[in-house]
């Protein structure tokens, strides 16, 4: 929940970005909350444009969704903000005049500036353009006295081009927003590793734990479990990191995983087979049906095999959401007895048709 939201900023909906193709589960995500809070209002999202927009039915003070605004709530969105503003008919020589003019219109002052689009094919073609008008606005807007960068106290305004002459002007405080652009943290391929899956764990560990729970949780030293390892990008994310692991898969490993001397390949079932001591970590990336690995984590969880888990859920093309709240259920009902529990599920943006999960008990 946000405790800095500025009171004085009328806001007239929630924007939220995802994967293309995502749309759909975006924006009922986005009407469940609006619906949560009591807010009367109706989304809005087109197939392949990469975001959707909750639109109340009258501007109301940021404050009403204080309860809404942070980012990590919807499993489908990459970035959520507080929208503002909306302008369809932005000149082609001078794009600044109205945007600063609508920043004004808003009556807030903002600590910094962000230029987006949409994460699609056609939008990509306007990100040189923001990287170039960044500066050019961020001057009219200081003059104009809207942006403030020396006050990080202040919201962060975003301006998301829909296209050249459209753009969406949006507000988040730093607390409750994705930290990346466009909500796309950019990862660079680690040498070494044996297949891209490394990247969706290591964005894993940046999205969905707390840097005291990296801190404490990744240390060098402590052990790990990968179920359905082969071909070993999970484990060589763990390994990289000095954490000593149990790759478990019938399949091979690469000879880069096994090189970091951190790793034990065992040739068995990872539905079947069980540690003989408990583990801080065990990380899944099986594909099989989503509510069998909700359930095998959760009984790891339950029955103290590991502390904490990762893993992949492969959603249907179909009722992606029924999945995702089966899934829900199924933890739900299996640790409600044990003690309270944190699960965070999000579409990364290295998933494609999954999303992933951390689990783990409170202490």
């Amino acid at each position: 929940m946000s405790s800095a939201l500025p009171a004085g900023l009328l806001v007239s909906g929630l924007l939220a970005y995802c994967r293309t193709g995502f749309e759909k589960e975006l924006a009922a995500e986005l009407d469940e909350l609006a619906a949560s809070a009591g807010l009367i209002g109706h989304v809005r999202a087109k197939p392949g444009t990469g975001f959707a927009v909750y639109q109340s039915l009258e501007a109301l003070p940021a404050t009403a969704f204080e309860d809404l605004a942070d980012w990590r709530r919807p499993v489908f969105a990459r970035q959520l903000l507080l929208w503002f503003a909306h302008i369809t008919d932005l000149p082609e020589r001078d794009r600044a005049s109205p945007l600063r003019d609508a920043v004004k219109a808003s009556r807030q002052r903002f600590g910094a500036l962000v230029l987006e689009t949409p994460d699609t094919d056609e939008a990509k073609q306007r990100s040189g353009f923001c990287r170039r008008f960044t500066a050019p606005l961020s001057r009219t807007l200081e003059q104009a006295g809207a942006l403030r960068p020396d006050q990080t106290d202040l919201p962060v305004l975003h301006v998301m081009f829909e296209s050249a002459t459209t753009a969406w002007l949006a507000a988040a405080m730093p607390q409750d927003s994705s930290p990346w652009p466009m909500g796309i943290p950019r990862l660079r391929m680690p040498g070494g590793a044996p297949s891209r899956s490394t990247l969706k764990l290591s964005e894993a560990f940046i999205t969905l734990l707390s840097e005291d729970e990296r801190q404490t949780s990744l240390r060098a030293g402590l052990r790990a479990v990968d179920l359905g390892a082969s071909p070993g990008g999970w484990t060589w994310q763990l390994a990289s990191r000095g954490l000593h692991v149990t790759a478990v898969d019938n399949g091979p490993l690469s000879a880069s995983v096994m090189a970091t001397g951190m790793v034990e390949h065992l040739r068995a079932d990872g539905f079947t087979w069980r540690p003989p001591r408990a583990v801080e970590w065990m990380v899944c990336d099986m594909v099989e049906q989503p509510s069998r690995i909700a359930a095998l984590v959760a009984d790891w969880i339950a029955t103290g095999r590991c502390r904490r888990s990762i893993f992949n859920l492969k959603l249907p093309m179909k009722r992606r959401l029924d999945a995702v709240a089966q899934c829900r259920a199924l933890i739900h009902k299996r640790l409600a007895s044990v003690g309270p529990y944190d699960l965070r599920i999000k579409h990364l943006y290295h998933d494609r048709e999954e999303v992933t999960a951390y689990l783990a008990l409170r202490r």
